[in-house]
């Protein structure tokens, strides 16, 4: 049995923000990790993810600005460095199919492009005929910095740490509340949840100088997020297929799809040329999504629950967690 005022259950990056947030007010809390803090069998691990204030809905647009702020308040905390802003640019065919409206109606910065003069401006392929939108508040956030920084300053505030804790059953957890930030394995509590889980490949390319913005490009048919590619700390490139992994288990052993891989570097030869669009390296990450790739953030009983990945979470984690922290402190 594990007591605490709050117990949280998966030390992701989620779970990780949420008890940062409940030790930083002062509460009693302990986090609990199945395997090591930055293992890679969940949706946390990696050197960077995208930041963007550019999406369709305006209120993922406010979420973003919030998470902003709250990023900026954990580097003051923790002393370190961890977004890393060159912009973004989102490509579309149609600028009525992206953030545009979305930005306008949060009155955010942005340009919008045609391709000639985006090409003019970045050595980034974009389509002819299409049109680039940029907004300069993107870029990325350090991923495992952020994701220690946050498990450190919790620890700092008084939160406790127990990794290699698999827990089979909530009620052997006594706590007065009882946050399940589990990413792919929520369903093994909340078989209910409308989420379904999927492993996804990203690619690592070689790319010198300084980064550019990160990109995304919209599919033309489905007006959906069809690939991404941002700065890796590393090797210069991070790539990716956005939701074209197949439906796994989390147990489920699995390396990166060569299918995809093979897409990736297909993407990066049209869309970079001045990188050489052989892979150095390929990894995967899990997807938990609901169907409108929403959040869950809802309590049962004791119980928050909080499934905020759906593959574009991890930049949201600072709002997510004190959300996640106030709805636990209404508990107790």
């Amino acid at each position: 049995m594990t007591h605490a005022d709050v117990v949280v259950l998966g030390a992701g990056i989620m779970g990780s923000a949420t008890a940062h947030a409940l030790a930083r007010e002062g509460r009693d809390v302990t986090l609990l990790e199945q395997f090591r803090v930055g293992h890679d069998h969940g949706s946390s691990h990696g050197r960077s993810r995208i930041v963007r204030l550019a999406y369709p809905e305006v209120e993922f647009v406010e979420l973003a600005k919030e998470s902003f702020a709250g990023w900026r308040a954990l580097e003051r905390e923790a002393g370190v460095a961890l977004l890393e802003l060159n912009g973004l640019l989102e490509l579309v065919d149609d600028p009525a199919q992206g953030s545009r409206d979305a930005l306008e109606a949060a009155r955010a910065e942005y340009e919008l492009l045609s391709a000639e003069t985006a090409r003019q401006r970045w050595p980034v392929g974009v389509p002819d005929g299409w049109t680039a939108l940029f907004q300069p508040e993107a870029g990325i956030v350090r991923a495992d910095l952020a994701h220690r920084a946050f498990v450190d300053c919790a620890l700092a505030h008084g939160a406790r740490l127990k990794e290699d804790t698999r827990v089979e059953s909530l009620d052997d957890l006594d706590a007065n509340c009882v946050v399940v930030t589990a990413g792919p394995w929520v369903p093994a509590f909340f078989p209910d949840l409308p989420v379904h889980t999927t492993r996804e490949t990203v690619a690592y390319f070689r790319r010198g100088g300084q980064p550019l913005p990160s990109v995304v490009q919209l599919d033309a048919v489905t007006r959906g997020h069809a690939m991404y590619s941002l700065h890796d700390p590393v090797h210069g490139l991070k790539a990716g297929a956005h939701h074209a992994g197949a439906t796994v288990d989390p147990g489920e052993d699995g390396g990166p799809d060569p299918r995809l891989v093979e897409r990736i570097a297909d993407w990066v030869s049209h869309t970079y040329p001045d990188v050489d669009s052989e892979p150095v390296a390929a990894e995967t990450c899990m997807y938990t999504t609901t169907p409108d790739e929403h959040f869950v953030l809802e309590r049962r009983g004791r119980v928050v629950i909080g499934s905020a990945c759906s593959g574009h979470g991890f930049k949201f984690a600072p709002a997510i967690g004190n959300r996640l922290a106030r709805m636990a402190a209404d508990i107790l």
